[in-house]
């Protein structure tokens, strides 16, 4: 973990941005599919795109713990990208529950990256 509060403050930033331009990329598609058979919708958010989410939020999660705090690394990804989801949800959501889902995606992450913090922690100091 860097000793300098510069570094440190340099680190939460990066991993806080990366984040952030995380969902900004994977999450900004809104296309809905139609079956035209059935009619039902799915959608905006494909497997893949949600997949690719995750990875990019562990592997964020993984380096912050590294160098960095552990509460730190994790509120360093877990509240950019809540924000960002946010941010977005209320915008294209008329309904108001886009505030039960940005609890939700809170919770989420915060749970997550606590978990991905707690074994990355214990691998490391395994070795």
């Amino acid at each position: 973990m860097p000793q300098n509060k510069y570094l440190t403050a340099l680190a939460t930033f990066v991993i806080a941005a990366l984040t952030t331009a995380t969902w900004w990329t994977l999450g900004r598609d809104t296309t809905r599919e139609v079956d035209a058979a059935t009619g039902n919708v799915s959608g905006p958010y494909e497997a893949p795109q949600v997949i690719a989410c995750v990875v990019v939020l562990v592997g964020l999660v993984v380096v912050g713990s590294v160098v960095l705090p552990a509460w730190l690394a994790v509120l360093a990804v877990s509240m950019p990208f809540t924000a960002a989801w946010t941010l977005h949800a209320a915008s294209t959501d008329d309904s108001g529950l886009w505030a039960v889902g940005a609890i939700l995606v809170l919770v989420g992450t915060l749970v997550g990256a606590t978990i991905v913090v707690a074994v990355t922690r214990a691998l490391v100091r395994n070795r």
